[in-house]
């Protein structure tokens, strides 16, 4: 009898596959200004670690009273006043993109209007402001990628803190795991290919290279749906 692939194990829902979230601090968003936004300060009362975030979150009071967290770019400090839907262009304001001039550094971009950011949130990492046109505007992501954005999005100005942070070595397989298990990462990654043929569709006889990867039939069950999808049609397109 065959043993679950990896992909149906993790869909179980044990405590191997579950992370901590217990330990997380929280979700870090851009605030919600409601249905007619306008021009609001906050205060940064704290630089706090989150085990689900690869960047250092600020902990931010608003004058309405509220309080939320925000991802932490380089070059802020504690006490330190930040503006949401201002004019300003300062490190650590949160602006509309058709409110930052072209060439400005940005992070934690919104997909959709109001949905908090769901763009460049890792740490060290940027995006840059190309062109506005039309209600649009265009951003070049940090794979070098152009992608055209909703000028009524916001982001936040500057570069995200702890940059540099893949430069240390693990050293330890051990802290490898600990650091992968707090996020629900899977550690170690093993091929299929390198696996028994109980254990994956690609697991084969015992030898030095045990299998290549196959192309799965396009009608496969999930346990058997794993690597390359069957292609619609092969070979040169005819005219």
């Amino acid at each position: 009898m065959g043993k679950r692939i990896i992909a149906q194990r993790r869909g179980k829902g044990s405590t191997t596959y579950r992370g901590h979230s217990f330990k997380f601090k929280g979700t870090a968003k851009h605030p919600r200004l409601g249905n007619e936004p306008q021009l609001i300060k906050g205060k940064i009362i704290d630089l706090i670690h989150c085990p689900a975030h690869s960047a250092p979150l600020a902990k931010v009071k608003y004058e309405n009273g509220d309080t939320s967290l925000m991802i932490a770019p380089e070059n802020i400090c504690v006490d330190q006043t930040i503006e949401v839907l201002g004019k300003n262009v300062e490190v650590g304001n949160i602006l509309q993109l058709k409110e930052i001039p072209e060439g400005t550094l940005i992070y934690n971009i919104e997909a959709v209007p109001g949905d908090g950011g769901k763009f460049v949130r890792s740490s060290g990492t940027f995006a840059r402001v190309m062109t506005h046109l039309n209600n649009k505007t265009t951003l070049i992501l940090p794979s070098k990628k152009q992608k055209v954005f909703n000028s009524k999005c916001m982001a936040s100005i500057g570069v995200v803190a702890g940059g540099g942070r893949p430069e240390k070595p693990f050293l330890k397989a051990g802290t490898r795991f600990h650091k992968m298990k707090a996020k629900n990462r899977l550690y170690p990654k093993v091929s299929g290919g390198s696996m028994n043929a109980v254990d994956h569709p690609f697991g084969n006889k015992r030898s030095s290279r045990k299998s290549t990867a196959r192309v799965a039939p396009r009608n496969a069950p999930p346990g058997r749906k794993v690597g390359m999808v069957r292609a619609k049609r092969t070979g040169r397109r005819k005219r």
